[in-house]
């Protein structure tokens, strides 16, 4: 199947930091989901606001549908924005006190002409219901919903335009446990009534697991391991996704996970180490993977890695480790 959305090469920096380093990915049309992993760091949230030009790209290109959208402005640029939409991590930082939950949903069903206006009360009100709120909290403001209602809000906000293709950005890691899993579940409804394509990070692998049928393993702004979710997670190829894996021995989605980390220190991202990014922290590390840096190689089958070892930690170098 054809890509919806493509990234190319992309590279972002900040100063001297390369918070996005030559990164490929692919979103292919919906109901899909593309799962981007890695510590707190790694480069998925920058990637994630690049995806919608609200971050400058140094160098790459994103496509959708083919065409290349990276350096398109003006009109162009609020027509892709259209296509492409993004809910935050942190609704409250991205709802106006001031304004009532109705008229935030009248926004952009406004501003890109998706109704006429008569009928603009009726699609804000299916909005609500379908992310599971009731007409009567189009007269509240974001202050008197819950952070769960907020976050489902939103959700309709970014629904609203009729995207192609919504960023996720951690849309449940500030909420309670029962409350993110009410935020999942209409997700997953969502995908498949309106046939969604998005891009989900998360630090929770059992979201990815669930709602993702792709993943990419990011570290130090580079993708170490992509490729089919549940095959990545049960027999990851890279020691960077085996330490991930390691660290949720078992996959719970009702689980508090605060950040997925591998052991030692995470290096200077201004300043990172020769060869292999991730060699000072591995335990399979050799002379080869301090000076070579390893390129995403096909491996069993549908999936890529980026290490010069990856055979030997399909074999199980590492599960006794």
């Amino acid at each position: 199947m054809s890509e919806l959305l493509a990234v190319r090469g992309l590279k972002v920096r900040f100063g001297a930091v390369r918070a996005v380093d030559g990164v490929d990915l692919e979103v292919e049309p919906g109901p899909f989901g593309l799962g981007l992993v890695g510590e707190s760091g790694s480069g998925k949230t920058t990637i994630g606001r690049a995806l919608l030009r609200l971050t400058p790209i140094a160098e790459g290109r994103i496509t959708l549908d083919g065409s290349d959208v990276t350096s398109i402005r003006g009109a162009a640029l609020k027509r892709y924005r259209r296509s492409v939409q993004i809910v935050f991590q942190d609704p409250d930082g991205t709802l106006d006190p001031r304004m009532r939950i109705g008229a935030v949903l009248e926004e952009g069903l406004r501003a890109h002409s998706i109704v006429p206006p008569p009928e603009i009360p009726a699609r804000v009100e299916q909005l609500l219901d379908d992310v599971g709120l009731e007409a009567a909290h189009a007269r509240r403001y974001p202050h008197q919903l819950s952070g769960g209602q907020r976050q489902r809000v939103a959700i309709a906000r970014a629904l609203a335009v009729e995207p192609r293709v919504v960023v996720l950005d951690e849309p449940t890691s500030a909420l309670d446990v029962t409350v993110q899993a009410r935020v999942l579940s209409m997700i997953g409804r969502l995908r498949a009534e309106r046939s969604l394509a998005y891009v989900l990070i998360s630090h929770n692998l059992a979201v990815v697991e669930r709602l993702c049928e792709h993943t990419a393993v990011l570290y130090l702004g580079k993708v170490v391991e992509r490729g089919p979710t549940r095959e990545l997670l049960r027999r990851p190829a890279h020691p960077y996704s085996v330490a991930l894996r390691a660290a949720v021995p078992e996959i719970d989605l009702t689980a508090v996970r605060h950040a997925v980390t591998a052991p030692g220190e995470p290096p200077n991202a201004a300043d990172p180490p020769p060869g292999c990014p991730f060699h000072p922290r591995c335990p399979l590390a050799v002379d080869r993977c301090r000076t070579e840096s390893p390129p995403l190689m096909p491996i069993d089958g549908a999936r890529s890695v980026a290490c010069h070892r990856a055979d030997e930690v399909l074999a199980g170098a590492l599960d006794d480790g």
